[in-house]
């Protein structure tokens, strides 16, 4: 058994009463219900811990991985996720913080077991027919996962789930285990050596990490613990939904190369260049190698389709390959194309994406994510998923703004759209994006407003940092000024990676950003009253 800190500790809702209530009913009830876990004193931490420890006894919890944490030394984080007669509860995950045995945190998402059949009547194979039926696409070679999934209605249902490529871009299915009848889907597209000289899509000189091998340098950098490699598909779309859905591999035909110096596919220059920039900014900043923390791979392509032939496209192909950069797990990036220079969208000119660095470091950030917290991509949770890869990527502009000669800006994607960018985290509302819950999107579009909503958090992290008034509200936050960014940087980093569930609400990101804040700078911190503050500022309690 764990012994419990003591010291400041989060201020949070606890639900040890809920859980309790929960794990009682009645066998055999099919409602879906779940209890957020975020103790607010030491006595419902150590009951927390308690029951965390009797769940993983009994199998109830099992632990998925656990990381030493890179910024406080005799750290811990945990990892688990839950289960029900040995099948995955889809969402129901737990983050635990231990330092040196003793508990300091925990949050996370757990569902009542209510003793649902888990023996499925189809086996995979047939799990995944009925899926490859439903997305009229193949990916040979992977089985789906058979998972418990709590149902937007309201229910359990025992499901086999699976990700495969379709003409929307990668779609998460889940098939009812026994008749193969589709439950619930949602689109998973999370947009947005030798050493030779390059220039990038907005003709500035690089040095670009390469592979030279009989005369020609490839685009594989030689310098970097992981795998970091651009590939140029050639504007053959054909060829890029084919490699995406698994039924073909690319080999070494298909790395971007150069014979000539310096090296003019801006494209390929960019992206090559920026995905060593960003491994190297997570290192630098927080100790983190690579999207893993263990150097895993980043493969990214180039000109998966032609920039001339959009207007042939269809309108889903546009928005995927063209006007939009996107992340699929693990560790591939597709940068779209971009648009002719006489053609604009809103009277915005469309570059190649990979020219971006905001861009790459927010699309790369998706996979940062998508091995730690894994928030689902829907609702809250996806519009923090939105907000954290737009953090990280500012924060990765800022970092290397003397590198580039540029100053650091609080827009997005300002480099490749023009004029403006896509967001503010500034000033969301200037892009007709809410900057405070009140004013929140709470339709079903853009999966619950993942990109919308993510104002919110956006602006309270610029808050946190830079101080001002939220426009909504009125309400001042002292920033830790522009020369204590690292500060928040590392902050809002411990908590997105660290420290939440994969099912967090904005409510449960205010306080797993106070706890980070507390653990890294101490309870009465300039950077704890920013972070509160900044949160209250954009009506997050």
């Amino acid at each position: 058994m764990r012994r419990l800190v003591n010291g400041p500790v989060v201020v949070v809702l606890t639900v040890l009463s809920a859980w309790i209530a929960l794990q009682t009913r009645a066998a055999g009830q099919v409602s879906a219900r779940s209890a957020t876990v975020m103790p607010r004193t030491v006595e419902d931490l150590r009951q927390w811990d308690s029951t965390v420890d009797s769940m993983v006894r009994g199998g109830e919890l099992r632990l998925r991985r656990a990381e030493q944490d890179t910024l406080i030394a005799g750290r811990v984080h945990e990892r688990l996720d839950q289960f029900s007669h040995g099948v995955r509860i889809f969402g129901g995950d737990l983050t635990r913080q231990v330092d040196r045995g003793q508990t300091v945190s925990i949050f996370g998402v757990l569902y009542a077991d209510l003793n649902l059949d888990t023996t499925p009547g189809l086996d995979a194979v047939a799990a995944q027919a009925a899926i490859e039926r439903l997305s009229g696409a193949a990916r040979p070679g992977v089985a789906p996962e058979l998972v418990i999934l709590p149902t937007p209605s309201g229910t359990y249902a025992l499901t086999y789930t699976e990700q495969i490529w379709t003409d929307t871009g990668p779609v998460v299915y889940f098939v009812d285990a026994t008749t193969g009848a589709e439950v619930w889907h949602y689109n998973n597209l999370q947009t947005q050596s030798a050493v030779r000289s390059g220039k990038g899509v907005l003709a500035d000189d690089k040095k670009v990490s390469m592979l030279a091998t009989a005369g020609t340098y490839l685009a594989d950098d030689q310098l970097r613990p992981p795998t970091l490699r651009t590939f140029n598909l050639n504007g053959n779309l054909t060829r890029t939904k084919q490699f995406l859905n698994n039924v073909i591999t690319l080999g070494s035909s298909d790395v971007a190369a150069s014979s000539a110096e310096p090296w003019t596919d801006g494209a390929a220059v960019d992206a090559q260049v920026y995905q060593g920039w960003v491994y190297d900014y997570y290192f630098k900043r927080f100790g983190r190698r690579g999207l893993d923390n263990n150097n895993s791979r980043v493969l990214g392509i180039v000109h998966p389709a032609l920039q001339s032939a959009v207007l042939q496209a269809s309108s889903s192909d546009q928005d995927t390959f063209w006007l939009n950069a996107f992340y699929v797990h693990p560790g591939v990036m597709v940068y779209g194309e971009g648009l002719p220079s006489n053609l604009t969208v809103s009277g915005q000119h469309w570059t190649y994406l990979a020219g971006g660095l905001d861009v790459i470091c927010h699309e790369l950030s998706h996979g940062v994510t998508a091995y730690t917290s894994n928030l689902i991509y829907q609702n809250e949770s996806g519009a923090l998923n939105e907000a954290f890869s737009d953090m990280m990527g500012t924060s990765c502009e800022f970092f290397y703004a003397s590198v580039r000669g540029k100053t650091g800006n609080y827009l997005i994607g300002e480099d490749v759209v023009t004029p403006g960018g896509l967001r503010s985290m500034a000033d969301p509302r200037a892009y007709g994006d809410p900057d405070h819950f009140a004013i929140r999107y709470t339709g079903t579009q853009d999966h619950g407003g993942v990109h919308t909503n993510s104002g919110i958090g956006n602006n309270a992290f610029y808050l946190a940092i830079e101080g001002g008034r939220n426009r909504t509200s009125g309400l001042a936050v002292t920033g830790v000024g522009s020369a204590n960014r690292e500060q928040i940087e590392k902050t809002f980093y411990r908590a997105f990676a660290q420290l939440m569930p994969s099912n967090a609400t904005f409510a449960v990101a205010r306080r797993a950003t106070i706890q980070a804040a507390q653990d890294l700078y101490g309870a009465g911190s300039q950077v704890v009253t920013a972070v509160t503050q900044a949160w209250t500022a954009v009506g997050v309690n």
